[in-house]
């Protein structure tokens, strides 16, 4: 598996002053998606609806607006 590209813009573009640590959403080569976003298992899991769980290996992650936003254009439809 690996990164085939950016969805969306980079850091630098939403205003990063370091412009490489920041959210960020890419497209994988399997046609998954993998985000970096600030962790926030603890603080979430007890909010999730009954209808959602997560895994032991998965993690809640928060992702900015903008950038999803932002990303937006760049996810396919199919």
């Amino acid at each position: 598996m690996k990164i085939v590209r950016r969805i969306g813009v980079p850091p630098s573009a939403r205003g990063s002053n370091s412009g490489a640590t920041c959210p960020d959403v890419f497209e994988l080569s399997d046609g998954n998606f993998a985000v970096i976003g600030t962790e926030a298992t603890e603080a979430l899991e007890g909010e999730l609806p009954a209808d959602a769980s997560r895994a032991d290996y998965e993690r809640i992650v928060i992702v900015s607006r903008e950038t999803l936003i932002r990303a937006k254009a760049d996810i396919p439809d199919a």
